[in-house]
């Protein structure tokens, strides 16, 4: 398969130059206002439309990335957090990229053997799925990723808010394989504290359970953490899953 022009190498993705600052607060979903160390107030974009909960304490030490675009409505992105056992990436256009990288690095064993990988594939009726990977003799895998970013006493828990788009993925992914085509859930635990992955029932009951029937009807899942620093974020490894 061939890599995206401007990839890295090694299952990882290089962040861009990052500033640090103090979490003001985070609000309207999108936005996020920080303090820089000169003591400028800055307002970013927040790339994150879950609840964040359990990462997004005012007071924390965060990181930015500045683009220099002027169609840009905020100059600044949040893409980073420090919690006290770990960064936490909180962009959430860094998963799908990564896990495409890394599948094209051969990093991930149970997704090798295919001959190209597409991205943002269009399925089903008005919808889309991450990642379709395909071979010359017609084998097809579609891949959904999703970001993790909640961990509770080392369970990692997906979502963190509830998610109908979420759910609508599993059914689509279980058309799949139907059709005879293979369908994986990825979840992309970004941080380095998490032991195991699970459902957050406790959060939306109605996608555990579509995530169980999604297992029991043929959908993989699959959960990698990754090891982040301030240079650059790479998959790490495989993480168990209870259902």
């Amino acid at each position: 398969m061939t890599k995206p022009p401007g990839s890295s190498s090694r299952c990882s993705l290089a962040w861009p130059q990052l500033i640090s600052g103090t979490l003001i607060q985070r609000y309207k979903r999108f936005m996020a206002d920080a303090r820089l160390a000169n003591g400028i107030i800055v307002t970013a974009h927040c790339p994150n439309s879950g609840s964040m909960k359990g990462c997004c304490e005012p007071g924390r030490t965060v990181y930015l990335s500045r683009s220099d675009n002027p169609k840009r409505r905020l100059s600044y992105t949040w893409e980073m957090i420090r919690m006290p056992h770990s960064l936490v990436g909180v962009n959430t256009s860094v998963p799908n990229r990564l896990v495409a990288q890394s599948i094209l690095d051969g990093c991930v064993a149970s997704l090798t053997g295919y001959d190209t990988l597409r991205r943002e594939v269009p399925c089903g009726t008005n919808s889309r799925l991450d990642i379709v990977l395909e071979a010359e003799e017609g084998r097809r895998c579609f891949v959904e990723v999703k970001n993790c970013t909640l961990v509770d006493n080392g369970y990692a828990c997906f979502p963190d808010a509830v998610t109908v788009r979420g759910r609508k993925h599993l059914v689509e992914l279980q058309e799949q394989v139907k059709m005879g085509h293979r369908g994986v859930i990825f979840f992309l635990i970004q941080r380095m504290d998490a032991k195991v992955f699970l459902p957050a029932d406790q959060i939306d009951p109605e996608y555990g359970r579509e995530l169980r029937k999604a297992v029991a009807n043929g959908v993989e899942i699959l959960a990698y953490d990754v090891r982040i620093t301030l240079r650059e974020i790479a998959l790490r490894r495989s993480l168990p899953c209870e259902l």
